[in-house]
């Protein structure tokens, strides 16, 4: 029988789009970014609207394979695509011709009622004929987290993957990436620091990466904790770090820390099978002690340009409608 082996995109952006057509003109609701890198279930990771990282040239590349997907398929109502982005390269990972999870959020984020707009359409209308001929465009940003259900199941891992394991999410919008970002961590009520101390433990493929992270959290005004691998290369940046034992190795360690209250923020990427068993007791202690834990570099720089935006700018509040009025 043929075999079907897929290939990891490692270093790859996701990307969601959510469109709607009638046959003869296709308009995108949204192009929304990742937060976490693609292989993450698309339903446990934060994404942005509009996207906060890509080229114009590579969002305006996505809107045109929209476009072209659409009219191929001859789609008549909704349809989502899912792609990711390497380099230059975009790659699609999936098209369905139907509606997805991510249109009550773009709805609701845009102030279009997308999901009536295509039922209509499914049921004879043109887009024309419902006054929806142009992408709406927004001058700020809407973001969404997920919501997880781990502090209810004690001793389970944190660790995303492919399979969806968020329950809810919570929407953020602000005129600053980083604020939109902030809110929706309290809206999903989570702590959100802005100073104290991080606990910080990463495998060796993302040492080069934590260290933006880690410098930027001593300007904040953290005290940073680390193993002995993580600690060595921050030090060799001129880093201040409290070095603290493996678990395996005895204490003082990352455990004893949060036990006693000592930690408020944990960063640990999962770095395979030989150190999975304490990475797993890390990651579920700090949930259940309700210690925020990022467990990839995406959302970690997220969180920490959430912070800096968070201390240096007012947290505004406006009602939906306020934003739809800008339009």
């Amino acid at each position: 029988h043929p075999v079907l082996i897929d290939k990891f995109l490692e270093n790859a952006v996701e990307v969601d789009i959510d469109a709607v057509a009638d046959g003869q003109r296709c308009v995108v609701a949204a192009i929304m970014e990742h937060i976490e890198e693609a292989g993450i279930h698309s339903g446990d990771s934060a994404c942005s609207i509009p996207p906060y990282s890509l080229r114009d040239e590579i969002v305006a590349e996505i809107r045109e394979l929209t476009y072209a997907l659409a009219k191929e398929l001859n789609v008549i109502g909704l349809m989502n695509i899912q792609c990711a982005v390497r380099g230059r390269d975009i790659y699609i990972l999936e098209v369905n011709p139907r509606a997805s999870r991510t249109v009550p959020f773009v709805s609701k984020a845009k102030g279009v009622p997308f999901a009536k707009i295509a039922a209509r359409v499914m049921a004879g209308k043109t887009l024309d004929e419902l006054g929806l001929t142009n992408e709406t465009s927004i001058d700020y940003f809407a973001v969404k987290e997920a919501v997880f259900p781990f502090v209810r199941f004690p001793g389970v891992d944190i660790v995303l993957g492919p399979e969806m394991k968020s329950t809810g999410e919570v929407m953020g919008l602000d005129y600053n990436f980083g604020l939109a970002f902030a809110k929706t961590q309290f809206g999903s009520g989570s702590r959100f620091p802005t100073t104290g101390n991080a606990f910080i433990s990463v495998r060796d493929e993302d040492k080069r990466h934590v260290i933006f992270i880690a410098k930027t959290m001593e300007q904040l005004g953290f005290t940073i904790y680390s193993t002995p691998g993580t600690a060595s290369v921050l030090r060799n940046f001129g880093i201040k770090v409290v070095e603290v034992e493996k678990i395996q190795h005895g204490s003082p360690n990352v455990i004893d820390l949060m036990r006693e209250s000592k930690l408020d923020i944990i960063v640990n990427t999962p770095a395979g099978h030989v150190t999975g068993k304490d990475e797993i007791v890390i990651r579920s202690t700090a949930t259940a002690l309700g210690i925020p834990c990022y467990t990839t570099m995406s959302g970690a720089a997220t969180a920490v340009n959430a912070m800096e935006a968070y201390k240096a700018h007012n947290l505004d509040v406006h009602a939906l409608q306020d934003y739809h009025a800008r339009r």
